[in-house]
């Protein structure tokens, strides 16, 4: 099956999404930080640059989930998800 994480680290997000052929994408024509996405290869989103989908990460309060053992050592599988609140 295989062993999924959750983190906002950027630099694991990065070296993550850019080993899969992944860029930093938002829906095109969209302005909101809600709007951000990896994207792999869809022509219904525009790539943007690194900066803005961390702030659009940060801004909206996303990790990133994602899939850290697997047969396929190289599965696409992750996404944003809404990060979970810390408990004082």
């Amino acid at each position: 099956m295989g062993s999924f994480g959750t983190t906002t680290d950027y630099s694991r997000i990065r070296l993550w999404i850019e080993a899969r052929g992944g860029h930093p994408a938002r829906i095109k024509d969209a302005s909101d930080s809600e709007t951000v996405r990896v994207d792999f290869s869809s022509e219904t989103q525009e790539e943007i640059s690194w900066d803005e989908f961390f702030q659009g990460l940060d801004g909206s309060r996303l990790a990133f989930l994602h899939r850290t053992k697997a047969e396929d050592d190289v599965a696409r599988f992750g996404r944003l998800v809404r990060r979970k609140r810390r408990h004082r």
